[in-house]
């Protein structure tokens, strides 16, 4: 939008805090290369659009806002004159984007002292060497310092999701190698067994019973019911009962193990009275053998599902072999998350899944959706430790004005209101040196906001914090790296 030209006073010009410095001669150039606009109320600029000037008001009110997911956020609103906007990096050419970075309006009729882009930075390299060499130093320093560091706290992440998983993966696979050592032993004990029974001499139909018997008990054991501690304490009470009336040797060993197996005293008398009474201890000490066997099995076949589990809750994670952009179960990256950050979360603290599983699959980088996750689960976590270390994470999914909202509440120390403005700046932290570098929360800002063009935002006191991302439903350009947006 172009406003109505209007002499261009050097005085006036000369009178903003931006040029008072300057002399007489420069302020003429000014005006000799730029102009005064009188705009009506509307639109100066819009966000996005190639950054052809630079603009300092003279009078009126204005108003920037930013564009933050489908919504106009308004970022300042003044009328202070000498406030400027527009193309203020046009000095670093075409090393960066040259587009306006917010949008700019007026309320009334205001004008502005207008300066084309490439003017400005004529102006600059010839006025202020010094000084564009020392911005242009600044600008680039920080966003390579940003960068590298922003690389570090990745890596410290992944090296603390590693140990987690390693924690997570030891167990199971520990508890499977228990398993199969015991395994082991119990068969070489069943074929001893075997052995004794076929010694015995006993009728064709006598071990056809036994093995019968075997094979329904195999059945009943995958069939176990679940019994609550009052229950199996009373059934392994009677079993015992009944093993000792029957004259079975260690049967307060056995009771718990059939117990286990889902197996009662109706179970045993069946048992005796498809044996003779003379074979009835071998055949209990047999089918001992079996249920533990089983049971044993159960025990590995759930240690290498877990496993199993676990590599593909990693995969989830990192998105391994998937495309970076697609559409996701935000569900599936959650669950995947918390996780691998179960480790780190710890028995202390409970975690609760408030999922509204009705809503639908978003466009997005589920890998960078997940290092979101990461750093608000890490947060929280570290809040609810400052706290005692108890406390409750609750992961809140829902549809919110035709965005998803993902919510993470926790119930840590929260987050000071005079520091909530600045909590998402780069390298801003409250950790104590050495736990954190400050970058989390930028990263997740610029991944939530520029990458999704979704919003983050922050509700928090004492007992009660909770950290919002709201999605877009439908889906937008894909964007740029991270990097390229810092």
């Amino acid at each position: 939008m172009s406003g109505r030209v209007l002499p261009c006073s050097p005085e006036e010009i000369g009178s903003l805090f931006l040029f008072e410095k300057l002399p007489p001669e420069q302020l003429g150039q000014l005006c000799g290369a730029g102009r005064v606009e009188k705009f009506e109320p509307g639109p100066v600029y819009t966000e996005g659009e190639p950054a052809t000037c630079f603009y300092v008001m003279i009078e009126g009110t204005v108003v920037l806002t930013r564009r933050v997911g489908g919504d106009d956020v308004e970022v300042t609103r003044t009328s202070q004159q000498g406030v400027y906007a527009g193309s203020m990096q046009a000095y670093l050419g075409d090393r960066v984007p040259q587009v306006y970075n917010n949008s700019l309006r007026v309320t009334e009729p205001t004008r502005f002292f207008v300066l084309p882009s490439q003017k400005f930075s004529d102006f600059m390299q010839e006025w202020y060497p010094l000084a564009v060499h020392l911005l242009e130093g600044l600008f680039f320093g920080s966003r390579s310092t940003q960068r590298a560091i922003g690389q570090r706290e990745r890596l410290l992440a992944l090296g603390s999701l590693s140990a987690g998983l390693t924690h997570e993966l030891n167990n199971p696979a520990a508890a499977a190698v228990r398993a199969t050592a015991t395994l082991r032993e119990r068969v070489g004990k069943m074929r001893h067994k075997l052995a004794l029974i076929a010694q015995g001499n006993y009728a064709p139909e006598v071990m056809a019973n036994l093995i019968d018997l075997q094979e329904r008990t195999a059945e009943r054991v995958a069939k176990a019911p679940t019994l609550s501690p009052l229950e199996a304490s009373d059934r392994e009470d009677a079993l015992s009962d009944w093993l000792d009336d029957h004259d079975i040797q260690e049967g307060w060993r056995i009771a718990p193990t059939f117990v286990q197996a889902g197996l009662d005293v109706d179970w045993l008398d069946q048992v005796a009275a498809a044996v003779d009474q003379e074979i009835l201890p071998s055949a209990i000490g047999w089918l001992n053998y079996t249920v533990e066997t089983e049971l044993l099995m159960d025990e590995i076949n759930d240690s290498t599902n877990r496993i199993s589990h676990l590599v593909d809750a990693a995969k989830q994670y990192s998105q391994l072999d998937r495309a970076p952009y697609q559409v996701a179960d935000v569900h599936e990256l959650l669950d995947s998350t918390l996780l691998m950050l179960s480790g780190k979360i710890g028995q202390r603290i409970k975690v609760v899944k408030d999922y509204d599983r009705t809503v639908p699959r978003v466009p997005a980088y589920p890998a960078e959706l997940n290092q979101v996750w990461t750093n608000l689960i890490d947060n929280a976590v570290h809040a609810m430790n400052d706290a005692g270390g108890e406390g409750t994470l609750t992961v809140r999914t829902a549809l919110d004005h035709e965005r998803l909202l993902v919510e993470f509440r926790d119930t840590g120390t929260g987050v000071p209101r005079e520091i909530r403005d600045r909590i998402f700046d780069p390298f801003f932290t409250t950790k104590p040196v050495g736990e954190g570098t400050g970058l989390g929360l930028d990263i997740s800002w610029r991944i939530v906001v520029n990458k999704h063009h979704g919003s983050l935002q922050v509700e928090s006191e004492p007992g009660d914090t909770r950290f919002q991302v709201l999605l877009p439903l439908t889906a937008a350009e894909p964007e740029a790296s991270l990097e390229e947006t810092e």
